[in-house]
């Protein structure tokens, strides 16, 4: 038996009540060639989470968890005083690195700022 008696079959056993013309046309759609899928670039030209990675030893890590969430206040605080469209959303640990998330992807500038507060703040607990 062909493939294409074989599809027929499945679609009568499917569909009982269709007529046979409406059965044509379900197997002309099932057997005609569609167009390949079009392949989505996965490449980025930035990042594309809403994080921010800053690696630093365990001793910082510790201390900027400690006090998180006034780092994360001192940090919006920063961006907003400079108008960035950014803002810290919390923080928390991955491996080795701290993570901090935030409400907009990070433009090389709010990154440059982000680490400038963190830095700021180990430096004044």
């Amino acid at each position: 038996m062909s493939n294409i008696a074989k599809e027929t079959l499945k679609i009568k056993k499917a569909f009982p009540s269709l007529q046979n013309k409406k059965i044509e046309q379900v197997q002309k759609i099932i057997s005609s060639d569609s167009k390949p899928k079009p392949h989505i670039n996965m490449t980025t030209k930035r990042p594309s989470c809403k994080q921010v990675i800053v690696p630093m030893s365990i001793e910082n890590i510790k201390k900027l968890i400690k006090n998180s969430s006034a780092h994360i206040i001192n940090i919006n605080q920063s961006l907003k005083s400079i108008k960035l469209n950014i803002m810290a959303d919390f923080i928390h640990i991955d491996d080795k690195d701290i993570v901090i998330s935030t409400n907009n992807i990070a433009s090389s500038s709010d990154l440059q700022e982000i680490e400038r507060c963190i830095k700021s703040s180990l430096y004044l607990t």
